[in-house]
């Protein structure tokens, strides 16, 4: 959440821009997260190499297109309501942060993407309990799918293609054309991704830099 997306993708990037972006994490006491796209102007990685960022993560960007075959949806997946807000966060907490304790923080810092404008937050459920969530968010007839997250106990059983399925069918519904999704290179989360006919377009890379 505390991260700059899409920078230098509009031409190339002065110095001073960056120094805003840094002084702005600063004055939180965070460090300096950026995702870089291959397809950014080089300008950008001539300004992190100065600076002494290094790479903490790739990422897989997939998209495919919102014909997806009809399927049946096998589980109780619903748009979630105002009541559903903390179960939400708290199972999106549980599958993101395995083995470690869930604060109070943590779970009012995810409800903010529920709150989120144009936010559309997912949840699904196994015999009336919260099980597993993810959002989406709809722009100029893109879909883009975000924050899915299953905890351990609720795995291998289907959740997160049945959300999958039910987002995508309801962004063709929405009338968009093409729908995206990021997920760290090889897991079983891009594995289901791509079961459903996503594809990776590209590979971006999230470079840090910490604060003195």
């Amino acid at each position: 959440m505390t991260q700059t997306i899409g920078l230098g993708m509009n031409g190339p990037v002065p110095a001073s821009t960056l120094n805003e972006i840094e002084a702005f994490y600063r004055s939180h006491g965070s460090a300096t997260t950026i995702h870089v796209c291959p397809l950014a102007d080089p300008s950008l990685i001539d300004l992190l190499g100065a600076r002494a960022y290094r790479i903490t993560e790739f990422n897989n960007v997939l998209a495919r297109t919102a014909d997806l075959p009809p399927s049946e949806i096998t589980a109780d997946v619903r748009i979630a309501d105002a009541a559903n807000a903390t179960s939400w966060a708290t199972v999106i907490c549980e599958g993101f942060f395995e083995n470690v304790q869930i604060t109070t923080e943590a779970i009012e810092m995810t409800s903010l993407l529920f709150e989120m404008p144009g936010a559309i937050p997912w949840i699904a459920c196994v015999d009336g309990e919260p099980a597993a969530g993810g959002g989406m968010g709809i722009h100029d007839g893109v879909a883009n799918l975000f924050g899915d997250g299953t905890p351990r106990r609720f795995r291998r059983r289907g959740l997160q293609t049945n959300l999958i399925r039910a987002r995508v069918r309801h962004a063709a519904e929405r009338g968009c054309d093409l729908i995206t999704a990021s997920t760290l290179p090889g897991t079983p989360s891009q594995l289901n991704y791509e079961r459903l006919g996503f594809r990776v377009v590209y590979t971006k890379l999230v470079l840090t830099r910490e604060m003195d």
